[in-house]
């Protein structure tokens, strides 16, 4: 059999399949991508009009680093391979412990100078991650890999039930309660007749003390809009679409399996009354993204050397995504590639400081829609990148896919997140567990230490907050268990050769 001239990798598609497929990418990151600055513009207090700019810039900045990403700039700067780049949550923590400290524009100026500065010191430890490399045999990989799924299945859950945090929180507060201790904040400090508060409790006139600073009702009644019939039903009807298209359909209809199922369930949810167009009918239809448009950065060492740190882990992580496509793809990567995706992790995150955005990396949810669909080809991030960017300038554009319910992209969340599972179990069967038992040992003891910050997510908070960018990622947590554990085993005798081995074994697994 002879090898094609040109990998699947680097294979130009028609425009518009190439279309299409860079739309379906676009659908399976945006939630994610607008989440961050949502999150960051409330915390720093914004107005409105202040954060419907983040959200552009935003999404701008997502399709510009992208095309960095994917299509490459000069052999420094691009991994090549079909990568979506996005906002990196490892970055919300500090962002908003930033805003609370300093709110309104002012925090807006620190949060962007550390970010620009972080960018350019990532840039530059680019190469030093890159090194690591022979630190990530099959045995780790598969297991970060796996990892990395697992995880994501929350996002994945929570789409279809509902978020666990906000309005569609399992449960809410009571409204009797709620109404009382309303009426206790009103009356701080005055004295109340017997019965007022508690039915006759008290014999006497009382004093309402002032109210501890901080406090708050904790929900005990389930919320009615929470793990909804229908919302689950559209979900369902999602995934059976996508399963029923990749089983039934044939070439390019299969291939954007997932992007229908999302259109059959956006459309039921439109005739449900369930999904609104209210936000494109207001939004404008054109609108150029600028830098420095929200707040002019100021540069803070201590703040600097935080968003450093955040991105060393993020690369780290983004180790982990690059492998997971080096094995999906077939396509192995050395560590001059490795180090110039990397350092696109760190222009990107300087880009972003710039454009009054945030820090870039890697989005993991797309690797999963590269294992369901079998399309290798990074020219469908490219489309992506550039669909990204006009979403950013056209603000019509990006109302209409923000208008999509999140339940309606649960469906394909379970699918694609569980495929990067898969993938990682795939790689975990190629390891010799039979002549090594020790390689049980990093496996079992990884996954469950990288499950920590699911189950007990405030296991972390009595440990320094300095070292919490470190640990609150299960991702994280279960490379460092895996990357130790292998060394302790089996020693540091790996290679690059092996660390993409997987990838050779398993080029034609799609």
């Amino acid at each position: 059999m002879t090898t094609p001239a040109v990998h699947p990798v680097d294979e130009k598609l028609p425009t518009g399949r190439l279309t299409a497929l860079g739309l379906q990418h676009v659908l399976v990151m945006y939630a994610g991508a607008v989440a961050v600055p949502l999150i960051v513009g409330r915390a720093l207090r914004l107005t409105p009009e202040q954060v419907t700019m983040l959200i552009q810039a935003d999404l701008f900045c997502c399709g510009l680093v992208t095309l960095i990403q994917a299509f490459g700039a000069t052999r420094q700067f691009g991994i090549r391979l079909p990568v979506m780049m996005g906002v990196t949550f490892a970055s919300v923590a500090p962002m908003v412990a930033m805003a609370n400290a300093s709110p309104n524009v002012e925090g807006a100026g620190l949060i962007f100078g550390s970010i620009i500065g972080a960018g350019i010191v990532s840039m530059l430890l680019a190469p030093v991650v890159s090194r690591m490399l022979r630190f990530f045999p099959p045995v780790v990989t598969g297991t970060i890999i796996a990892v990395i799924g697992i995880s994501l299945m929350r996002v994945g859950i929570n789409w279809v039930f509902g978020n666990p945090f906000g309005p569609t929180a399992p449960q809410v507060v009571d409204p009797a309660h709620a109404q009382w201790l309303a009426t206790v904040k009103s009356l701080g400090g005055a004295a109340v007749a017997p019965g007022a508060i508690a039915s006759g409790a008290a014999s006497a006139p009382a004093l309402v003390p002032p109210l501890p600073q901080g406090l708050a009702l904790v929900g005990t009644v389930p919320n009615p809009k929470y793990a909804q019939l229908t919302h689950m039903g559209i979900a369902a009807i999602s995934l059976v679409s996508i399963m029923l298209i990749a089983k039934y359909a044939r070439g390019f209809v299969a291939n954007i399996s997932v992007l229908l199922g999302i259109i059959i369930a956006a459309v039921i949810a439109t005739s449900m009354g369930l999904m609104s167009f209210e936000k494109v009918a207001k939004a404008n239809w054109f609108d150029l993204v600028l830098p420095f448009e929200i707040a002019t950065p100021t540069f803070d060492p201590v703040l600097i050397l935080t968003m450093s740190l955040v991105m060393i882990v993020v690369m780290i992580e983004s180790t982990g995504m690059f492998l997971a496509l080096s094995e999906m793809t077939g396509k192995p990567i050395n560590q001059r590639q490795l180090s110039a995706g990397l350092r696109v992790d760190g222009l990107g995150t300087l880009i972003g400081g710039i454009f009054n955005t945030f820090p870039y990396t890697s989005f993991s949810q797309n690797v999963g829609l590269v294992g369901v669909t079998g399309v290798k080809s990074r020219y469908v991030c490219v489309a992506a990148g550039v669909i990204l960017m006009l979403l950013g300038m056209f603000p019509k554009m990006a109302a209409l896919v923000e208008s999509l319910p999140t339940f309606v992209l649960g469906g394909a969340g379970l699918v694609m997140f569980g495929m990067v599972a898969a993938t990682g179990i795939r790689i975990l069967a190629a390891v010799d567990f039979k002549t090594n038992r020790n390689n049980l040992f990093i496996v079992a003891v990884s996954i469950g230490v990288g499950m920590i910050p699911l189950v007990a997510p405030r296991y972390l908070q009595w440990l320094p907050h300095a070292i919490h960018p470190l640990i609150e990622s299960g991702i994280l947590l279960a490379s460092m268990s895996a990357v130790g554990l292998n060394l302790f085993f089996n020693g540091g005798k790996g290679d690059v050769a092996a660390s993409v081995e997987a990838s050779r074994s398993f080029s034609g697994g799609h």
